[in-house]
């Protein structure tokens, strides 16, 4: 029963830290989080020791747990470490994808599109956030490396931190629909190099959204 009320409580704080409910370097009070989610301190210990081992909480000594924070210089680290491992798993895939793995990235961008992006508040549902984060999925998924897929997928989580302030900064400005189709085409075209540049542009771009109002809510001490 342990293993799983900490795999519940894992499960729903990582969820609600990488939408956003968490607010970077917000003080997670072991007490109130059991209190909250009706479960022992242990399981809540448990979770958040997890969760510091993926980078997504700090612990500090004596002091107890925070949500990690974010930064104009966290982001473009992230940016550039998923730009690598996304090409290289890009130009795997494509080399050693089969039929199977073409089917499944044309199922997945399709409930994408079939998914609205935004909630009354304006900030990505969370059916989008789930279908975008497995349409990238499908496309990396025949890479042939376990581990790749490992690093792919952290960064991947760490990135949906700064996906709602995109959101509520580019205002729909952006093609992502377009963006997004330009991958899948190009994947199931077998064009790696066009791959590449598309993804890169894509993460880029989701960069370039947020990297000003980032900077002015680090100079406000909001983040």
């Amino acid at each position: 029963m342990s293993g799983s009320a900490t795999q519940t409580v894992y499960e729903q704080l990582r969820a609600g830290l990488l939408s956003g409910l968490y607010r970077p370097e917000e003080k997670l009070k072991i007490s109130e989080l059991g209190s909250a989610f009706s479960v022992s301190t242990g399981a809540i210990r448990e979770a958040l020791a997890r969760l510091t081992a993926e980078g997504l909480v700090t612990a500090m000594p004596q002091r107890g747990f925070r949500v990690a924070p974010m930064s104009v210089a966290d982001l473009n680290d992230l940016t550039d470490m998923r730009i690598e491992i996304e090409a290289k798993c890009l130009r795997r895939a494509i080399a050693q994808g089969d039929l199977a793995w073409e089917t499944a990235i044309v199922a997945a961008h399709h409930r994408l599109v079939a998914t609205p992006i935004a909630i009354d508040d304006g900030s990505f549902s969370p059916a989008w956030t789930a279908a975008h984060g497995d349409f990238h999925v499908a496309l990396a998924q025949a890479c042939g490396s376990a581990w790749m897929l490992r690093v792919r997928d952290l960064l991947f989580a760490h990135n949906e931190r700064y996906l709602d302030l995109a959101r509520k900064t580019d205002r729909g400005n952006r093609d992502a629909a377009g963006e997004h189709r330009e991958l899948m085409e190009a994947a199931l075209a077998r064009d790696g190099e066009r791959a590449v540049r598309a993804m890169t542009a894509h993460i880029g771009k989701t960069r370039d959204t947020i990297e000003a109002v980032l900077a002015r809510a680090e100079t406000n001490g909001v983040v």
